[in-house]
């Protein structure tokens, strides 16, 4: 079984940065892509940044040239620095990854607590 677990989140005033992490613990075998999704209050859950395990990325349209996601293959850990943060960032953000914990098992879909981050003056 593998578990993501994420940390970073907090209050942050705007024009501010966070930096969000996710490490995977557990049983791994490989991990492919990672990303971040966030859900704001009364929103649905959207994709933030996503990232290949070759490092091919994918950012969402809102965060571009704000936000930078990066992994650590070696630490099982990926990043999503935040920058120049807006009210409208508000949301809990979620570590996703896709992983197999074993040679014979297939890929499954794993998702983080979620840590919440807060864009206020």
């Amino acid at each position: 079984q593998v578990q993501l677990v994420e940390s970073g989140g907090g209050l942050v005033q705007p024009g501010g940065s966070l930096r969000l992490s996710c490490v995977a613990s557990g049983s791994i075998f490989s991990i492919y892509a990672m990303g971040w999704y966030r859900q704001a209050p009364g929103k649905q859950r959207e994709l933030v940044a996503a990232i290949s395990s070759g490092g091919s990325t994918n950012v969402a349209d809102s965060v571009k040239g704000r936000f930078t996601i990066s992994r650590d293959n070696a630490k099982n850990t990926v990043y999503l620095q935040m920058n120049s943060l807006k009210p409208e960032d508000t949301a809990v953000y979620y570590c996703n990854a896709d992983a197999r914990p074993s040679a014979t098992m297939k890929v499954v879909d794993y998702w983080g607590q979620g840590t919440q981050v807060t864009v206020s003056s």
